[in-house]
């Protein structure tokens, strides 16, 4: 990939993510609310809702810009002929590896984050030292695994889909989809991606919030989704299904919008600069 083309992977990606996590940062408090332990009244409620906003903010740009940097090179490594029946897989192995990139920043965000959200009462700043301290640096990765095996199903759903959608819509009017449609057509991918992949976010909301030396917090995916099955059954396991849709049927408009749109930007801006 070109340095403008990688740049402007970065920039896009960054802004993007930044401005889906803290526009939709309430459904998601409300989302994993609905899925701790203790349920969502004792969670918080919809008492501060705002609670672990710092911990998204801080982690937002650099996880996304991880990502799409991460996307977009190893679709351009794994180049085919646009037509070719392997562009669904070249997605997915571009996804696949931007995620398990982009984890290695999400994860630490992704715990104190979701920490904040259930404990109203202490500041993010606190309960990252709390980690820290009484866990070590493990403490922030607790659930990186379980965090991978969502988001790569998730992303081999979303983006393949997302791909598709927009050639189709390109070929049916003739040129490339304006960045409004390729909106669309992430709020549709995400959606749908979000609605099968709701028990792998539920795992790994449970061990993320696990006591520390529990079984649950040893984050065994199998283990955390069998113990939620006993205890609430199907109803567990798609807890927060409607705000968890919402929020990445949105997020996917924003995201994937603004991500075409800031890129596009700035690699027409890169071909006009001497």
């Amino acid at each position: 990939m070109d340095q403008p083309g990688f740049l402007a992977s970065l920039v896009a990606g960054g802004i993007a993510g930044v401005s889906v996590d803290l526009i939709l940062f309430p459904l998601d408090t409300i989302k994993t609310r609905l899925q701790s332990p203790q349920g969502f009244n004792k969670a918080g409620g919809f008492h501060g809702i705002y609670a672990g906003v710092p911990s998204a903010a801080i982690g937002s740009f650099p996880n996304a810009a991880a990502f799409f940097i991460t996307y977009e090179y190893v679709k351009w490594f794994l180049h085919t002929d646009s037509s070719s029946y392997l562009m669904p897989m070249k997605h997915m192995l571009a996804a696949s590896a931007g995620e398990v990139v982009a984890c290695l920043i999400r994860v630490p965000s992704e715990v104190v984050k979701q920490r904040a959200q259930v404990s109203v009462s202490s500041k993010t700043f606190q309960i990252f030292s709390n980690i820290l301290y009484e866990e070590g640096i493990q403490g922030l990765y607790r659930g990186y695994k379980s965090t991978v095996l969502r988001e790569i199903p998730f992303s081999l759903v979303q983006f393949p889909l997302w791909e598709s959608l927009k050639a189709l819509w390109s070929w049916r009017q003739d040129h490339v989809v304006d960045s409004w449609q390729s909106a669309v057509c992430g709020a549709f991918a995400g959606g749908f991606a979000a609605a099968v992949t709701t028990p792998l976010d539920v795992a790994k909301t449970r061990i993320m919030l696990a006591k520390a030396g529990s079984s649950t917090a040893s984050g065994n995916v199998l283990s955390a989704l069998h113990g939620v099955w006993r205890s609430q059954g199907l109803t567990g396991l798609f807890a927060g299904v409607f705000p968890r849709m919402a929020a990445i049927s949105l997020g996917g408009f924003i995201f994937l919008g603004a991500y075409d749109q800031t890129r596009s930007f700035l690699l027409e801006v890169s071909k006009k600069t001497p």
